[in-house]
């Protein structure tokens, strides 16, 4: 399984590659909305990880574009706790 990992905290994004790297999962990891988007829109991956604040792009841009060209699962990652932030998303 292919794995896009959209994290701009290296922290956060780098435990979560080795982690599912570690579980033998192939997993990529852009650190901006910008480059999550060219990869998710240019290769091909079986579940997208999606941080909301993201800089450059962020994660709800990356996820409408992402929808309008594929179909591939999205997990957004976020530290907003609003309900409009949480409809918006889904």
């Amino acid at each position: 399984m292919k794995i896009l990992i959209v994290e701009d905290e290296p922290k956060i994004g780098d435990y979560l590659k080795q982690g599912l790297s570690e579980a033998g999962f192939v997993a990529d990891l852009a650190r901006d909305g910008v480059d999550g988007r060219h990869l998710a829109l240019t290769d091909d991956y079986d579940l997208v990880v999606l941080d909301v604040m993201l800089p450059d792009l962020d994660g709800f841009e990356v996820l409408r574009m992402v929808r309008e060209n594929h179909e591939v699962p999205i997990i957004m990652l976020t530290a907003k706790t609003e309900e409009d932030d949480r409809v918006r998303g889904l």
